[in-house]
């Protein structure tokens, strides 16, 4: 039984699910794609925002996999440009973030599901075809904070006039730094150079107006960036 308003689940498809992936790293996407093998039909890919909304209106695929930021605004773009002219799609977020403002945002926006990037090939393919027949999908931890937003405060944005300083990919290093990773790490995950890395921290430390990475990680820490 569906709740009124709510989007109907689909009906059952034959064939392979037609997927999209957004994604601003090729190498990335490369690999996914690789991953999902024959299990699905990969019917495109973007790495920006505009690329994203004009392909995807194009291809009409199932479902859509999302990287959360991207330089030019990221998945919550995509879906607040989709989600009026094309609601049969369904949104699924793949992002090495797993922080609550993160998650609480898609899923504000419109995304079915939220998973991140350490889920295994046939975690993430049994994913896709649960969002595109209707279900939420979440990874396991990141299914409370969901709940919780939801519940307590169901109406409050998700805003932090401090954090809302930083960029989508400031915020990225920041949570990488307070979780202990070097510079070498942070440029390894993230797919950029250790010198792009350190520019972010110094920008970071600047905005924020501390003077360490220790003040950087008790900062993230109290706000459960970590």
């Amino acid at each position: 039984m569906t709740e009124q308003g709510a989007v109907e689940p689909a009906a059952p498809r034959e064939g392979r699910l037609r997927v999209f992936l957004v994604d601003d790293h090729a190498m990335f996407r490369a690999g996914v794609r690789a991953e999902l093998g024959t299990h699905v039909e990969v019917v495109g890919e973007a790495s920006t925002v505009t690329e994203a909304v004009t392909r995807i209106a194009a291809t009409q695929p199932d479902v859509v996999l999302l990287d959360v930021h991207m330089p030019d605004g990221g998945g919550r773009a995509v879906l607040e440009a989709m989600r009026r002219t094309h609601p049969q799609v369904r949104f699924l977020a793949l992002s090495v973030s797993d922080a609550a403002e993160d998650v609480i945002g898609l899923i504000r926006a419109g995304a079915r599901g939220y998973v991140t990037k350490t889920i295994s090939p046939d975690e993430l393919t049994d994913a896709i075809r649960r969002v595109a027949d209707g279900d939420a999908v979440f990874s396991p931890r990141l299914a409370g904070f969901v709940l919780d937003a939801f519940a307590a405060r169901p109406d409050a944005p998700v805003a932090d006039p401090e954090l809302d300083q930083l960029t989508n990919r400031e915020r990225e290093v920041l949570r990488l730094l307070a979780r202990g990773y070097a510079y070498k790490e942070i440029a390894k995950e993230l797919f950029i150079s250790i010198k792009t890395v350190e520019t972010h921290v110094s920008n970071v430390l600047r905005k924020l107006q501390m003077s360490n990475r220790y003040e950087l990680s008790r900062w993230a820490a109290d706000r459960r960036l970590v």
